[in-house]
């Protein structure tokens, strides 16, 4: 029995209910279909409507990808000249695989990136950015994919040639589109038209909602209901319920919008099985509640509707690839580093014993625990002293830092020094246990002093590194290092995982680690 999502970000108008029969669904399970709804969201924009943007959609992503095709084609010509078909088919064997994997690839990167979220408030800005963001994410990937097969034959100078002009001919094409379309829409063509059943505030509301987004395409031809006074001067008052049946037949009616009260659900149910029957769309707004820094998603499951609330990162196939970037990295980081392993490993246990490798308990994803791995940089029983150190923290709150902390080996500072000691958790990131960036994990001990607020730490995977550590490494107070990885886990993305990593580097190279 699955749960199928029929909401996402944004204002989103939800496809007709008529796709679940209303009364068969409701004797089920006793609630409203859930592909009734029309959900109000905070924020800014709305979302087209979905049944509208299909045909965007894909019109932009064969656009993407036409685009993606002739830019290959002329800059291998501007490249290779005249010959470009045979250097080309010289550097990918076979040639027409490569090139689909090319085009394929680049639109979903796109996808990835949120660049067929359609918005009725569309920026050039956000789209360069987004744009831009793609492609070097595509640039990354194709050069990491030619250095793990090899692929000496392959042309660097081509690619350098070939990502900036894709960038700028995608981020043009894509701006002319969506200009197009918005400009068409303002003009009155390819319109839908929407009647209002109700008079009070919630149905003008609604109303002034849906007209105010030009790029919607959607226009309010009325308002049906007893109050003609409520209706604000620019709409018409087409009668009284009793008249829906015939402005149905008199008029150009496309959609309904039932904008009624939660104490007529039995008038609502008949007004849009009248609708339904007679091959409207219908669309009921309900009032979600607010939940700060949370996605609100309403689902159907089987019939039910259930509002669910997510904090944090919820795009299923960017998290995927946030785990497949972990393991590649990870295990590549691995390999290149495992003569700096094996020396360190060594170096401890001649100079110092067994054990080489630090086993701890942490918290991980939603309250996971764990084993966390690391270097030892501590004497042998430093556990075991904890209770003795835990008054000399150097941080206030629920996390322990002490700066000269005397259970430390001298050996043990320098790998602090160097973040050397963590490198044992790449295995960790490998098992899917931790990721290469996110919040630090930490122990039960720390993790049961947390307030309510800090424990949204734990709704993202713990990281080696994290948005804390390149942001002065504060560890006086535990609150703002807590603040910092909520603002991360609010903030997510793959571009911003990208820019931690990068900036995570230098920080090592300068010895900032404790």
């Amino acid at each position: 029995m699955g749960v199928t999502s029929v909401a996402s970000r944004g204002t989103l108008l939800v496809p007709s209910w008529r796709e679940r029969d209303w009364n068969t669904a409701r004797a089920q399970s006793g609630h409203v279909p859930a592909s009734l709804f029309v959900i109000p969201r905070a924020g800014r924009g709305c979302q087209l409507i979905r049944r509208h943007t299909a045909a965007l959609r894909m019109a932009l992503m064969f656009a993407d990808a036409t685009v993606a095709l002739l830019v290959l084609l002329l800059v291998s010509r501007a490249r290779f000249g005249a010959e470009w078909e045979l250097a080309f088919s010289a550097l990918f064997n076979p040639a027409w695989a490569a090139i689909g994997i090319y085009a394929v690839g680049w639109v979903a990167v796109l996808y990835l990136s949120g660049l067929y979220r359609l918005r009725a408030r569309w920026s050039l800005r956000a789209e360069i950015r987004g744009i831009t963001r793609a492609a070097v994410w595509m640039t990354l990937a194709s050069f990491t994919v030619l250095f793990l097969t090899d692929a000496t034959n392959v042309s660097r100078l081509f690619l350098l040639l070939l990502f900036p002009v894709l960038t700028v001919s995608a981020i043009a094409t894509r701006g002319v589109l969506r200009l197009a379309l918005v400009r068409l829409r303002e003009q009155g063509r390819n319109q839908r038209f929407l009647l209002i059943l109700g008079t009070g505030p919630r149905a003008v509301a609604f109303a002034t909602q849906v007209e105010g987004h030009a790029a919607l395409g959607v226009r309010i031809i009325g308002f049906l209901g007893e109050d003609a006074s409520q209706v604000p001067p620019r709409w018409r008052h087409l009668g009284g319920m009793d008249a829906l049946e015939l402005v149905l037949h008199v008029h150009v009616v496309d959609e309904v919008g039932i904008c009624l009260s939660s104490r007529d659900l039995a008038e609502t149910e008949t007004l849009a099985q009248l609708c339904s029957d007679e091959g409207k769309i219908v669309r009921i707004p309900i009032d979600v509640p607010q939940f700060e820094n949370a996605h609100r998603f309403v689902e159907d499951l089987d019939g039910t509707a259930v509002l669910s609330v997510i904090q944090g990162p919820d795009r299923a196939l960017a998290l995927a690839l946030k785990r497949l970037l972990d393991i590649g990295i990870a295990t590549t980081a691995l390999v290149v580093l495992s003569p700096i392993i094996v020396l360190v490993a060594l170096y401890i246990r001649v100079s110092d014993g067994s054990p080489v490798i630090f086993r701890q308990v942490r918290v991980g994803m939603n309250g996971r625990p764990f084993t966390v791995y690391k270097f030892r940089s501590m004497v042998k029983d430093a556990e075991s002293r904890y209770a003795e150190m835990a008054a000399f923290s150097d941080t206030h709150g629920a996390a322990f830092k002490m700066a000269d902390d005397p259970r430390i080996t001298r050996w043990g500072r320098i790998l602090r020094k160097t973040s050397i000691d963590e490198l044992p958790q790449l295995w960790n990131v490998i098992k899917g246990e931790m990721s290469l960036v996110g919040p630090r994990p930490a122990p039960p001990r720390e993790v049961n002093l947390y307030d309510i607020w800090h424990r949204r730490r734990l709704s993202m995977k713990p990281g080696i590194t994290g948005l804390w550590q390149i942001s002065s490494r504060l560890d006086e107070n535990f609150d703002e290092r807590a603040k910092l990885d909520l603002d991360y886990i609010d903030r997510w993305s793959l571009w911003l995982d990208m820019k931690i990593a990068l900036r995570t580097l230098p920080a090592v190279l300068r010895s900032e680690g404790h």
